[in-house]
């Protein structure tokens, strides 16, 4: 960066100072929680990242240092809800992701179910369910709902990935078939309500944490991490 794009160090001092105001202002947050889903909180939490990572940056900018704060979240953090108080209709976003880890366990099922429809014809809908991936989806995800899917997973020979559940409020339903040609546009994150997320990498963290604390005790740590997402 030339020295005319860098930041002043002005700049550097100020964002340091909101990085102090918005710790002060989490703490307060935190002391004043009513439950585990306080909006206040989560509101600091995100401000409170936002600041560290622009301090982080100008520091670096300016005086190519980094500082040790590493704040889980800030990326994908949503904004603060600005939905309605009470709303008269709400929507639910799932993803769930899958690997197929067992092909041929998932063939076998897909059939088992077709012949079970009666389609024993192997030029029928079993006989492709037991060859075409494609179709023993299809099959599988046709006679199950995805909650059974998701409990019998292993069954099918499948592999959980990551999932996620995204709750939103409106104030009235859309009109039939308003949405279904693109039903996972136009979501507005302010509308957002709660999401719960399951993935591997939340424990990779906890336990890159666990080590650090180990770290820590045996006095070899050379780093510091701060923030858990609460």
């Amino acid at each position: 960066m030339s020295d005319a794009a860098q930041p002043t160090a002005a700049e550097v001092r100020a964002a340091a100072e909101a990085v102090k105001a918005a710790l002060d202002r989490h703490l307060a947050a935190v002391e004043r929680r009513t439950g585990d889903d306080d909006t206040a909180v989560y509101e600091a939490f995100n401000a409170l990242a936002a600041a560290a990572e622009e301090y982080d940056e100008l520091l670096y900018d300016r005086y190519d240092e980094v500082t040790p704060f590493e704040i889980p979240g800030a990326d994908g953090a949503l904004p603060p809800y600005a939905g309605p108080d009470e709303p008269h209709a709400l929507s639910l976003l799932i993803r769930r992701d899958y690997a197929v880890a067992e092909p041929q366990r998932l063939l076998a099922q897909a059939r088992r179910v077709a012949e079970l429809d009666g389609e024993a014809d192997t030029t029928g809908a079993a006989g492709k369910a037991g060859v075409s991936p494609l179709a023993a989806l299809g099959v599988l995800f046709g006679e199950y709902e995805p909650d059974e899917i998701a409990s019998r997973h292993k069954e099918f020979g499948l592999e959980e990935g990551d999932s996620t559940l995204w709750v939103t409020a409106a104030e009235e339903l859309p009109e039939p078939g308003e949405w279904l040609n693109a039903p996972f546009e136009h979501v507005d994150p302010e509308r957002i309500v709660c999401r719960f997320d399951v993935s591997s990498v939340f424990d990779e963290h906890e336990d890159d944490h666990d080590h650090e604390h180990e770290d820590e005790h045996d006095g070899s740590a050379d780093r510091v991490a701060a923030g858990d997402g609460s």
